[in-house]
C-alpha cells in the first residue's frame, strides 16, 4: 500500500461523512471520526473497525463543531492518537424543514449557520494552524446545494451556508497560495442522507413530486459516491483543486438519459419522516 495517511472527518457517525470514513479505513488509512455524542462515536467506531486493512485504525470524540475549544480537543486527540493529521475534512453539516421567506425560524436561522459555515470557519482556522505547525497537509470543505449560487424556495438557509463557504474557501485559497497546506473543494452532488430524507419529508405533495423526479435523475447513495470521493482525497491534489462527483458534464448526460432509461435510486422510505 501507499504510506499510510490520517485523515479528520467532521460529522463522521452517519451519511457521507460516515461512509467517507469507511472507506478510508477500507484503504489502510487512519480515521479519526466525530459527532456530538460519545455513543454515537463509540457505536460507529466498533461498526468501521471490522472495514479497517493493513493494520489500520479509527480513533474518535465527541464534538460540537460550533465551539472552538471543541475542535482544538478534536485536533490534539488526533495527533495524540496518531502523530499528525494528513488531512482535515469539513464535513458536518445540519438541513432544516424548507421554509419560505417570513416564515424561517430563529433557532434554524442560528444553527444552520453555526455549524455549516461558522463550524466550518473555526474547524479550518484550527487545521491550518496546526498543519503549518507540522509542516503541510490538506484541508477539504464540503460544498452542497447553494454552493453555485442556485435558489429552490424554501431553501434560502441552507443554501447561503453553502454559497459562503464557497466564497470562504476561495479567499481561503488565495491567501495560502503555494503554503504547505493546501485547502480543497469537495463536491459530492446530491447524496441520499439522513438531512436530504428530512428535507423531502418536510415539502407538499406537489414538491415531492417534483423532488422524486430531479433525484431520481441526479441523486446518488452514499455507498456509490464515497467510494469515489475517498480515492481522490487520498490523491495528493494541488491547492484550490475541487474533488466533484456530480459534474455539470455528468449531470447534463442523466438528464439526457432519463428520455431512455428510468434510475431507480430512490425508495420509498426516503419520502418519508
Amino acid at each position: 500500500m501507499t504510506a499510510r495517511v490520517n485523515v479528520v472527518v467532521t460529522g463522521s457517525t452517519r451519511g457521507i461523512g460516515k461512509g467517507l470514513a469507511n472507506e478510508i479505513l477500507k484503504r489502510g488509512h487512519n480515521v479519526v471520526v466525530n459527532g456530538r455524542t460519545t455513543q454515537a462515536v463509540d457505536a460507529t467506531i466498533a461498526e468501521l473497525t471490522p472495514s479497517a486493512s493493513d493494520g489500520a485504525r479509527a480513533a474518535g470524540i465527541p464534538c460540537d463543531v460550533s465551539k472552538g475549544e471543541d475542535l482544538q480537543r478534536l485536533w490534539d486527540t488526533a495527533v495524540v492518537a496518531f502523530g499528525r493529521i494528513d488531512i482535515w475534512i469539513n464535513n458536518a453539516g445540519i438541513s432544516h424543514p424548507r421554509q419560505r421567506a417570513g416564515e424561517m425560524r430563529e433557532q434554524d436561522i442560528n444553527s444552520v449557520q453555526e455549524i455549516n459555515l461558522l463550524g466550518m470557519m473555526l474547524a479550518t482556522k484550527i487545521a491550518l494552524l496546526g498543519m503549518r505547525a507540522q509542516g503541510g497537509g490538506t484541508i477539504f470543505n464540503m460544498e452542497g446545494f447553494g454552493s453555485n449560487g442556485m435558489v429552490t424556495p424554501g431553501m434560502g438557509l441552507y443554501g447561503a451556508s453553502k454559497f459562503a463557504l464557497t466564497y470562504f474557501n476561495k479567499a481561503l485559497v488565495s491567501e495560502t497560495g503555494d503554503g504547505p497546506v493546501k485547502v480543497c473543494y469537495l463536491s459530492p452532488g446530491i447524496v441520499i442522507t439522513d438531512l436530504v430524507k428530512r428535507d423531502m419529508g418536510s415539502t407538499t405533495a406537489k414538491e415531492i413530486e417534483r423532488t422524486r423526479r430531479i433525484y431520481s435523475i441526479l441523486a446518488d447513495r452514499v455507498e456509490t459516491v464515497t467510494p469515489w470521493l475517498a480515492d481522490r482525497i487520498l490523491q495528493p491534489q494541488k491547492t484550490g483543486a475541487r474533488v466533484a462527483w456530480l459534474t455539470r458534464g455528468k449531470a447534463g448526460r442523466r438528464f439526457f438519459m432519463s428520455l431512455f432509461r428510468k434510475r431507480s435510486v430512490l425508495k420509498d422510505a426516503d419520502f418519508t419522516n
